[in-house]
């Protein structure tokens, strides 16, 4: 394996390599998505108006598969968690929350969040290309864009100067001496543990299966940039799967891809659409649909401006903090998952049932 890996960086070169990674994680993720009907909003809607937990279940059974991954790379010395972007930079709790309510309101306005709408598109849905298409100008607006100086006033990223980074597992094995990976790995279990406490998960066999296979694609995430970081030649950072900027980064590419090279988060994109694609032809259920309420599509348009703005505040997406930060049990992973949630909940009333009081 290592003499293949050795062979691909060869021919391939860095980014190109660690793209791959992104496209195969990324491919899981569109078969999750299409197959598996792994999804967020489809989660928290099931919770508050469906009356089920099963997929909100399959998100923390996922969050906590991913946890046991990562942190075994870590112990393994496969993995150096202090170089990712999410330990790199100081913790910003208000930037967590706004952009996370931020976030999850503009994903229920959407009716999908960044990956979802990438999903969506991937089985012919055109409203999904509008979203996709705004979310990700809408977080380089805020990310590098014009509203790049103000967000950076607001809340400039610092660098993390502390020996201990910004981590549960971290701050745990500091205050105790413990080593980090057994302790990550234990809440790991935990996580799983609780998730597989319901019997309707447990007997799902393919609920089972697609949220193992979400965290596979995280893991693989990890260990690939990894890989390639350390035996590579350009420096790259260590990444996973995320959502929002880079949606952003790959229309850039779509647009100038002559000049730029290939990035882990363009084929992580391609990955969710193409699998998206395969899993919509596997189930039968591709077609082309598209918006017929202009005030619809007025509504999605809003809220994937609200959702791209709010994800580069809360630096992740549903995927990006719900479950590749979570995965490194990154401080902010917690914090952001719940006001996406609470986002999510605002919306989905203002849509469901108005904001008028009961009689």
């Amino acid at each position: 394996m290592l003499a293949l890996l050795e062979t691909l960086l060869d021919s391939l070169g860095d980014s190109n390599l660690v793209a791959l990674f992104g496209l195969l994680g990324g491919i899981i993720l569109g078969l999750a998505a299409r197959v598996g009907r792994f999804c967020t909003l489809g989660a928290i809607e099931d919770l508050l108006y469906g009356g089920s937990d099963l997929r909100l279940r399959m998100w923390i059974l996922a969050i906590g598969a991913s946890i046991v991954g990562s942190f075994a790379l870590i112990g393994g010395g496969a993995l150096e968690a202090e170089t990712s972007f999410y330990f790199s930079i100081r913790w910003m709790p208000v930037a967590s929350i706004l952009g996370g309510l931020m976030f999850g309101y503009g994903m229920a306005l959407s009716g999908n969040c960044g990956y979802g709408a990438i999903a969506r598109l991937g089985g012919g849905d055109l409203r999904s290309f509008v979203i996709v298409l705004v979310m990700g100008v809408s977080a380089y607006v805020v990310l590098a864009g014009p509203l790049a100086p103000l967000r950076n006033w607001i809340f400039p990223q610092i660098d993390v100067t502390s020996p201990v980074p910004p981590g549960i597992a971290h701050y745990i094995g500091s205050w105790t001496g413990m080593s980090v990976a057994p302790i990550g790995i234990t809440i790991g279990v935990l996580m799983m543990i609780g998730a597989l406490w319901s019997s309707e998960l447990r007997q799902d066999k393919v609920a089972l299966f697609w949220s193992l296979m979400v965290a596979v694609a995280v893991i693989s995430g990890w260990a690939g940039s990894q890989w390639v970081a350390t035996n590579g030649f350009d420096g790259l950072q260590v990444v996973s799967h995320s959502f929002s900027a880079p949606v952003g980064e790959t229309i850039l590419f779509a647009m100038n891809g002559s000049v730029r090279p290939l990035s882990f988060a363009v084929g992580s994109v391609a990955g969710v659409w193409l699998g998206a694609f395969a899993g919509s032809m596997i189930k039968g259920h591709f077609r082309w649909e598209a918006c017929e309420d202009p005030r619809e599509l007025r509504r999605q348009i809003v809220g994937a401006i609200i959702m791209g703005a709010g994800a580069i505040l809360a630096i992740g997406c549903t995927v990006g903090q719900g479950i590749t930060a979570f995965s490194l049990l990154a401080i902010s992973a917690p914090v952001t998952f719940l006001a996406i949630f609470a986002g999510a909940a605002l919306g989905l009333r203002q849509l469901i049932e108005g904001f008028q009081p009961a009689e």
